[in-house]
């Protein structure tokens, strides 16, 4: 069976974020009107492009791509790759490299220099499935700022 790959629009709010259960469980939930003005903004920015497999209106797996204007390498932009994403019950069926395939594939198209990603596995498996997909360990150090815990007065 082969499943559609394609970018989201604004109607797929509701199954992306029913995907992203998979993604982060321990996540509270995104109140809706939230929701939508921050998907409104990702879908109007230019700059963000989401990727969907589409199972009959059911999103079975999604990455987010950030095509980001750049100074330097001839000016040509660079891609960044979040939120992978894969519904348990639709793993192991080639969806995940489907969708970064199709990210890649925008990128070059849109002559980025590279497409970065990040993720928080240190599992063999995830960074295997990740190299499959054309990602390569040890090519830069890549070192993160968390946001400091809020207090509430």
């Amino acid at each position: 069976m082969q499943i559609p790959i394609r970018e989201a629009i604004a109607s797929d709010l509701r199954a992306l974020l029913d995907l992203y259960k998979h993604l982060h469980a321990d996540d509270a939930p995104l109140a809706l009107g939230r929701a939508e003005e921050v998907w409104a903004s990702l879908l109007a920015s230019g700059l963000m492009k989401v990727f969907v497999a589409d199972c009959g209106g059911v999103l079975v797996s999604s990455c987010t791509m950030a095509i980001i204007p750049n100074m330097t390498r001839g000016a040509r932009p660079y891609g960044v790759i979040e939120n992978v994403v894969t519904n348990r019950d639709w793993r192991k069926r080639g969806l995940g490299g489907a969708v970064l395939a199709e990210a890649l594939h925008v990128a070059w198209r849109a002559g980025c220099y590279k497409v970065m990603l990040a993720t928080g596995s240190q599992r063999p498996e995830t960074l295997r499935f990740y190299e499959g997909a054309g990602f390569a360990k040890g090519v830069k150090t890549f070192l993160q700022a968390s946001a400091p815990a809020l207090h509430k007065s």
